[in-house]
């Protein structure tokens, strides 16, 4: 098996699925010698910033000592971003020899396996053979029945911020969608939650933990005090703490980081040495492309792979505010299951034009299908199915003067970082 080979076994089976149940991945880990036992792990779960704040909380550990391991979906370039260790995707080698016993594992048991199910047994295997410190697990989808929730009670679970999506998989209100992602909460484990604009949500949550005699610990992001804030980064106090400063753009990232210092005091009452040097280091270091990335000026060029409602609020008072003047132009690409309307309803305003181009997927919305949801904003509007076309036209309806916001999708995040040449993730 080459690393190519190993990579389109993990994507694409032949995985038949299952229904919701974690049965598979248990007898598939129990087949790989449950290697997920022994790790250390942080479990990650919610509808937004579940993957920013993995990105800061791994980035903390590693600057604290730990060897860490980071496991996040989907990826952007190549698949070897979505499992990394010490920050670096893994080696070719390295995912070769998890997938080959992953493979063989797998025709042992009388299991319906999903294509998640196959890589998240191929991260603990990569995880394990490293001798990874600490783990930092992103959820998937959803949380109780996600194959990331085979481990035992994580040293700390953060819920991030929850909202509307994958509503037909997972509910379709946000109580449901909520109590769904609670279910990475464990007996005698601790969590850290986003504060959640709904009050049921946090009374949710609440109770799951003193049934389960898990901790909470709520962010309170009254205490979030901005010192600055500019398209080279942001420095913001919390709790009265020092200055900590993070590349990451926009105010809910601040939010995000909340959590993650959250987290970090959960950790440290339960033995994690995370000096204070550490947390301001790694929350400097940053990286997390595809996320409010400036990837070219003259216009600015900005890629975000939001593609639900609540990313759009976010995204429509962070591309007015950190690129205020000159004509904007959202250029767009969706999945077909994802709720298009309500994302283009806070930005289509700002909009002096829309450019709709094609995602490379069988799930894609159609440039033409995006198009009609923009006819009762009355811009104009541009269908250009080539990307590359799709990049030129934005950027000349912009001029050097304005700015192209590029989302909608992280396949078209990942795509347009591809086009532009840019590369690495640290």
């Amino acid at each position: 098996m080459t690393a190519e080979e190993a990579k389109q076994y993990l994507l694409y089976g032949p995985w038949p699925g299952h229904p919701h149940s974690l049965a598979p991945i248990r007898a598939l880990m129990a087949a790989l010698g449950d290697p997920q036992n022994a790790l250390r792990c942080v479990h990650i779960v919610g509808t937004n910033g579940k993957g920013s704040a993995s990105a800061m909380l791994e980035r903390v550990l590693r600057a604290a000592g730990y060897k860490t391991g980071l496991f996040t979906s989907p990826h952007l370039q190549d698949f070897s971003e979505r499992i990394r260790v010490d920050g670096v995707p893994v080696s070719d080698a390295a995912l070769t020899a998890a997938a080959k016993r992953v493979k063989d594992a797998a025709g042992r048991i009388d299991r319906p396996l999903t294509a998640f199910d196959a890589m998240t047994a191929a991260a603990f295997l990569v995880f394990a053979a490293a001798g990874c410190s600490a783990v930092v697990l992103e959820v998937g989808l959803g949380g109780a029945y996600d194959a990331t929730n085979v481990i035992p009670a994580p040293d700390c679970a953060l819920i991030m911020n929850i909202g509307l999506d994958h509503t037909a998989v997972l509910g379709d209100t946000v109580e449901q969608i909520a109590a769904e992602k609670a279910g990475i909460i464990k007996p005698g484990g601790a969590v850290a939650l986003y504060q959640p604009e709904s009050e049921a949500v946090e009374d949710l949550i609440a109770a799951r933990c003193r049934e389960a005699g898990a901790s909470l610990r709520v962010a309170d992001f009254d205490e979030l005090e901005t010192l600055s804030d500019s398209r080279e980064g942001q420095v913001f106090r919390y709790c009265d703490g020092p200055p900590l400063t993070l590349p990451l753009l926009g105010d809910h990232q601040q939010r995000n980081a909340a959590v993650v210092l959250e987290a970090v005091e959960v950790l440290r009452e339960r033995g994690w040495r995370i000096p204070d040097e550490a947390v301001e280091a790694g929350l400097a270091a940053t990286v997390w492309p595809g996320r409010l990335e400036l990837a070219g000026r003259a216009p600015f060029f900005v890629l975000d792979g939001g593609h639900n409602p609540q990313c759009a609020e976010a995204l429509s008072s962070n591309w007015d505010y950190y690129f205020p003047g000159g004509r904007k132009v959202l250029l767009l690409g969706m999945m077909a299951d994802k709720d298009a309307a309500g994302f283009l309803a806070p930005l289509a305003p700002l909009a002096d034009a829309v450019v709709c181009t094609a995602v490379e997927s069988a799930r894609a919305l159609a440039p033409e299908a995006l198009g009609a949801l923009l006819e009762p904003y009355h811009k104009p509007v541009l269908l250009c199915p080539d990307l590359r076309d799709a990049v030129e036209t934005a950027k000349k309806v912009a001029s050097p003067e304005g700015s192209v916001l590029a989302c909608g999708s992280l396949y078209l995040a990942g795509a347009l970082r591809t086009l532009l040449g840019l590369e690495g993730l640290t």
